[in-house]
């Protein structure tokens, strides 16, 4: 996740800053006990369960799970990407970001493209205002009921009829022609001239999370001019598949995002923030995509899809449907929201109003209803081999959920509509009954959820209090033992060893990205039970654990060579330093309140 940006700049930011200032500056905190507190910002709530560890330099939701260092409570609470949160950080404690290591543009994909798609933006704004054609846009755009404010709110402009006025106010020079050929924004000729891509249009700049402007979308103005809309092209920007129109304005408008409206169109973005709905976004003429989701969800835990009520509208929701199954997980829900015959959201919001529009979207039909819906409405549900094909269509729907909880309040609402018992109906799909599944989580072993592994022991102890991996003077002989975890256990006794003064909250940013990251998160939560004085003796004794494995497991593998005399010398000399080392090990060590007794 930190792309270009050094390890060592980011290790060093999260050093110097207090995520207690942080947050407190964003979110006012008090204190409790070691801690401080507040009502989570992530969700709604009557009695604080928002901690922050200034030890740890970690913050925790104990009621939505929402936890990280400053850089994550930046990317959630402010929606920032992670090059834009650290970049805050870096701007807040006075470090200068070494943007000679980190480029999106420059380097192996030639010179920044941003600042000529910038000038266009500015070229096109500028002609909205003095061009002596862009009456007829501007009364356009006053006919569909759009202020001067919203317009300049979404930075639109006009494209003048012409094939090259956009060339010549920008294409003053070799490079920045072929950047306008680069980014889209003009065509080459054949004869090895080019001309503008966008004319007599109404121009819709598209940023990125960012706020830069990645490229356009041009709205005809002359009924008689197609096509309606024209997209800029896949570019070293752009790539269509994977914007949204309006996301980085909806983050501007809004603090809080509760929910996102996913629309067809930049008018109908534009029009709805109009009449007072910030959230809504555009798939900028496109299908949903797997790679739509992510920006969506990691903006707001609820969608709504917003769908013509024809059938085409409702393929198109099928479709998504299809692609949002695997993803409903973590609280995330969606919806789907479909219009009568002939409405568009613009229309519709003008004829009924702010208020009504959102009861619609309120009383949209949630995924799991529109599933069971739309394919109940396939068979015959009077007939018992039709109530049989249900469950055939439903199956490999069911597959794609990786949300168990969701899934089986699916097939039990599946097994209402067909008649049958829920338990006989998850047997028939091969499912686990929802109480296996629950008694597996919680069915550890007695000896387990009172004492942990020694490695699990010894990781959470390094989170509480990193310097104790200063007592460990050689991690790597653990690399012998194959117990879970062993790995990450030395990686991590190395990282802070070389990084004396590191906090949890940036040893979790080290793993941000990788598998494991999930897991130290989860023990960096736990709330230890050890006091304080007695963390170094528990860490001692995981340690003594440890070499105990590792002293037994190869002074066993020396029993077993000997058994066939193939023992050298250096072998006999090794088993009997194991020898004196298990004996060693064997010995108990008296803990610290035992001393003091």
């Amino acid at each position: 996740m930190a792309g270009r940006i050094p390890q060592h700049f980011i290790d060093e930011l999260l050093n110097r800053i207090d995520i207690v200032d942080i947050i407190d500056s964003l979110v006012p905190l008090r204190k409790a006990g070691r801690d401080y507190q507040a009502r989570c910002p992530f969700h709604e709530e009557n009695t604080p369960s928002f901690t922050v560890s200034q030890n740890k330099q970690f913050y925790h939701c104990f009621g939505c799970g929402a936890n990280g260092s400053a850089i994550g409570f930046l990317m959630d609470y402010e929606h920032m990407d992670f090059v834009e949160a650290v970049t805050e950080l870096a701007r807040r404690s006075g470090m200068e970001l070494p943007t000679t290591e980190y480029s999106n543009t420059t380097s192996k994909s030639g010179p920044d493209l941003h600042p000529i798609m910038q000038a266009a933006t500015n070229f096109y704004q500028q002609q909205l205002k003095q061009h002596p054609e862009a009456g007829k846009a501007v009364d356009y755009l006053k006919q569909r009921g759009l202020t001067g404010e919203i317009a300049a709110r979404f930075g639109i402009g006009f494209a003048p009829p012409g094939w090259d006025n956009l060339d010549k106010a920008l294409g003053n020079n070799k490079q920045n022609q072929q950047q306008l050929v680069t980014t889209g924004m003009s065509i080459a000729k054949d004869d090895g001239g080019q001309y503008d891509r966008f004319r007599n249009r109404i121009m819709f700049p598209i940023r990125d999370r960012r706020g830069r402007v990645i490229a356009f979308g041009g709205r005809v103005i002359d009924k008689e001019d197609n096509p309606k809309y024209l997209n800029s092209p896949e570019s070293p920007l752009f790539h269509k598949g994977k914007q949204l129109y309006g996301l980085y304005e909806t983050k501007q408008a809004l603090r809080q995002i509760d929910r996102l409206l996913v629309v067809e169109g930049y008018m109908d973005v534009v029009a709805l923030a109009q009449h007072g709905i910030y959230y809504a976004v555009a798939t900028l003429g496109t299908a949903l995509t797997p790679d739509h989701l992510q920006p969506l969800f990691r903006t707001s835990s609820e969608v709504v899809f917003c769908f013509d009520g024809d059938r085409a509208g409702r393929d198109a929701a099928w479709k998504a449907l299809d692609i949002m199954l695997p993803e409903l997980k973590g609280g995330r829900t969606a919806r789907f929201m479909f219009l009568a015959d002939g409405e568009d959201p613009d229309s519709l919001i003008r004829q009924i109003g702010q208020q009504a529009f959102e009861e619609k979207i309120v009383s949209a039909i949630s995924l799991s209803e529109f599933l069971l819906q739309n394919l109940s409405q396939r068979v015959d549900m009077s007939a018992i081999d039709g109530r049989a094909r249900l469950i055939d269509l439903a199956r490999p729907k069911l597959t794609k959920i990786s949300n168990h909880i969701f899934k089986h309040m699916i097939i039990t609402e599946l097994a209402n509509r067909i008649g049958m018992p829920s338990t006989e109906l998850i047997s028939l799909l091969g499912e686990k009954p929802a109480t296996q599944i629950y008694n597996r989580a919680l069915a550890k072993p007695a000896g387990e959820s009172r004492k942990p592994s020694p490695v699990r022991s010894i990781i959470s102890l390094l989170l509480e209090q990193p310097q104790l991996a200063q007592q460990e003077p050689n991690p790597e002989r653990f690399l012998e033992l194959k117990e879970p975890g062993i790995k990450l256990l030395v990686e991590l006794l190395e990282l802070i060893q070389q990084k004396p003064s590191i906090s949890c909250g940036a040893i979790l940013e080290h793993w941000r990205d990788r598998p494991e990251g999930k897991h130290l998160n989860k023990l960096a939560l736990s709330a230890s039970t050890i006091p304080s004085e007695g963390y170094e003796h528990e860490f001692q004794d995981a340690l003594r654990h440890l070499d105990k494995q590792r002293v037994e497991r190869a002074y066993n593998q020396l029993l077993r060579k000997s058994e066939n005399n193939r023992l050298s010398p250096e072998d006999k000399k090794q088993l009997t330093e194991l020898l004196i080392e298990k004996q060693s090990l064997s010995q108990s060590v008296p803990r610290i309140d035992e001393n003091q007794k």
